[in-house]
C-alpha cells in the first residue's frame, strides 16, 4: 500500500510539472501578437475498488458508499482560451486585428494553410500581402508598387489610391477562416496552427459574415495572457508539487520505520 502511495504522489507531481511548463509558455508568449494563452486539464486515473458501493453488509442492509482508491491523475489535454485580446495601436496601414471570431489564412512553405490571429503584415518585393516571416496570405493580394494609401475596411475590402487618380481603387478582399471547435487546432509554432479532424473544416468568409468578427486596419491583437493570474497559478502548482513531494517523503518515512521495527 505505502509503495502505492508513492506512486499516486508521483503521478501529482509529473502532473504539476506539466502544469508548470504550460504557465511557463504563457508568461514566455505574453508579448507575442494573436497569442491565446493555454489551459492544462486533469483528470483521475483508474479507482481500485476493494468494495462496491451497493454491497450488501446484511441480509436486509447494503453499502451507501463504496470503497474505492484512487491511483493518481493526467494531464488529459491542453485547451487554447480564445478570448479576445487588448487591442494595440499601431497607426500601421498593413497592421490587422480581427475583432471577434476568426483567424488570418497563410499559406506556408510546406503547402499547408496555417491559421493565425497576428495580423502583422507586410510587402515582399513582388508586392503581395505576406506575414512577418514571408508566408503569402490568402487569398493573396497584389498591391500596386506606386500605392500611396491603402485602406482596409472592417469587412475586408482594400482599396489603395494611386498618383494621377485621387478615386481609391479596390484591389482585393481579405476572408477569414473560422471554425466549429477552434481548440481542436494544433499550434505549429511561429502563431500557426493548422486544421485537424477535431476542428472540423475551415469556414472561410467574408469578416463580418457567418460569426466572423470584423478587421481593425492599424492595430494588432495583444496576447490574452494576464500575467497576475498566471503567477497566481504558478504559485498554486508550485505548493501542490511540495505536497506531492512531501508525501513521497511521508511515505518514505513509515517504510523505513517498518523495515527497522519488523
Amino acid at each position: 500500500m505505502s509503495t502505492n502511495a508513492m506512486h499516486v504522489a508521483k503521478t501529482g507531481l509529473n502532473a504539476q510539472q506539466s502544469r508548470i511548463q504550460v504557465i511557463s509558455n504563457n508568461l514566455a508568449n505574453v508579448n507575442t501578437t494573436g497569442f491565446k494563452r493555454d489551459r492544462a486539464n486533469f483528470e483521475t486515473l483508474l479507482y481500485q475498488t476493494f468494495r462496491p458501493a451497493g454491497a450488501q453488509t446484511s441480509e436486509t442492509t447494503n453499502l451507501t458508499a463504496g470503497s474505492e482508491v484512487g491511483t493518481g491523475v493526467r494531464m488529459v489535454n491542453t485547451e487554447k482560451i480564445f478570448q479576445q485580446g487588448p487591442l494595440i495601436q499601431t497607426d500601421n496601414a498593413m497592421d490587422l486585428m480581427i475583432e471577434g471570431d476568426g483567424f488570418f489564412q497563410v499559406l506556408l512553405p510546406d503547402g499547408q494553410i496555417g491559421y493565425t490571429r497576428n495580423g502583422t503584415f507586410g510587402r515582399n518585393a513582388e508586392g503581395f500581402l505576406t506575414t512577418a516571416s514571408g508566408y503569402s496570405v490568402q487569398p493573396e493580394i497584389l498591391i500596386p508598387e506606386d500605392a500611396t494609401d491603402i485602406n482596409i475596411s472592417q469587412d475586408g475590402i482594400i482599396s489603395v489610391t494611386q498618383p494621377g487618380n485621387p478615386e481609391p481603387q479596390e484591389i482585393g478582399q481579405l476572408t477569414l477562416a473560422r471554425f466549429v471547435n477552434p481548440r481542436g487546432l494544433t499550434p505549429i509554432g511561429e502563431n500557426f496552427s493548422v486544421e485537424t479532424q477535431a476542428s472540423g473544416p475551415a469556414v472561410v468568409t467574408a469578416p463580418m459574415n457567418e460569426g466572423t468578427g470584423k478587421l481593425i486596419q492599424g492595430a494588432l491583437e495583444a496576447s490574452n495572457v494576464n500575467v497576475v493570474q498566471e503567477l497566481v497559478e504558478m504559485i498554486e502548482a508550485q505548493r501542490a508539487y511540495e505536497v506531492n513531494s512531501k508525501s513521497i517523503s511521508a511515505t518514505d518515512e513509515m517504510l523505513r520505520f517498518l523495515s527497522n521495527k519488523l
